[in-house]
């Protein structure tokens, strides 16, 4: 008679058998936001108003693109972004630019701004009217009369963290972040003072957002400044 242990793996094979077959979990649908999912680990599109992982939702599409590429060709400098988008095709960046240019979800409410009435109205006249005396020009001069960006390729200002536009700021002055030349952006920066840019990025971080703003499609006047990123159509002044 055989014994128990020649019998086991018999035991075992009719044991499986009499099992219910094991649930297969159906494929995940192979739509843009699913192969987006790496994006949205760190860009969720809810805003979480963070100052490592900035909002994208809602941004011009053109600008998207723009940094995708930036980001690919190292004019900015972040190896997880460098290396996620290293590989991938032009139609694929603009794609994804697109996806994230679409969304609007609510804006999370300002956080608390430490801040002097002094250094708040300084960083408002900045913002609004710019400083002649340094060449620097109004944000709204170029990023719209409402702070909400510019078709295709101008990025909004409002809603973003004050630690994020300090640090954007930082990276112009210092040559870690670059657009394509001529880059308007580090040519501004290095005219602020860090008073200065302490100022600005007080003022737009303490402004509710108006969630029916939407980029503009066109400037009221030509760019004060040459910009690399921005199509030649939007023209500058001479």
């Amino acid at each position: 008679m055989p014994d128990s242990i020649s019998l086991r793996p018999a035991l075992i094979l009719l044991a499986m058998l009499a099992l219910p077959p094991l649930a297969v979990a159906a494929p995940a649908p192979d739509t843009l936001e699913q192969r987006l999912a790496p994006c949205l680990a760190c860009h969720q599109v809810k805003d979480r108003n963070d100052a490592f992982f900035p909002r994208l939702a809602g941004k011009p599409e053109g600008y998207l693109y723009n940094q995708l590429r930036n980001f690919r060709d190292g004019r900015r400098q972040f190896p997880m972004m460098t290396y996620m988008v290293s590989q991938l095709p032009e139609p694929y960046l603009r794609e994804i630019a697109g996806w994230f240019a679409a969304q609007h979800p609510p804006h999370a409410a300002p956080a608390p701004v430490q801040a002097t009435p002094a250094q708040l109205e300084r960083g408002r006249a900045l913002v609004l009217q710019g400083d002649a005396g340094r060449k620097v020009p109004a944000c709204v001069a170029c990023h719209g009369a409402q702070l909400g960006g510019v078709a295709p390729a101008i990025p909004g200002l409002v809603g973003l963290p004050r630690d994020y536009l300090n640090a954007q700021f930082g990276a112009w002055r210092n040559g870690v972040r670059k657009a394509q030349s001529p880059d308007c952006m580090a040519l501004v920066a290095s005219r602020l003072t860090l008073d200065d840019v302490a100022a600005v990025s007080a003022w737009l971080a303490s402004q509710r957002v108006d969630e029916t703003v939407r980029p503009a499609t066109a400037l009221a006047a030509p760019l004060p400044l040459p910009c690399g990123g921005v199509p030649a159509a939007e023209g500058a002044r001479p």
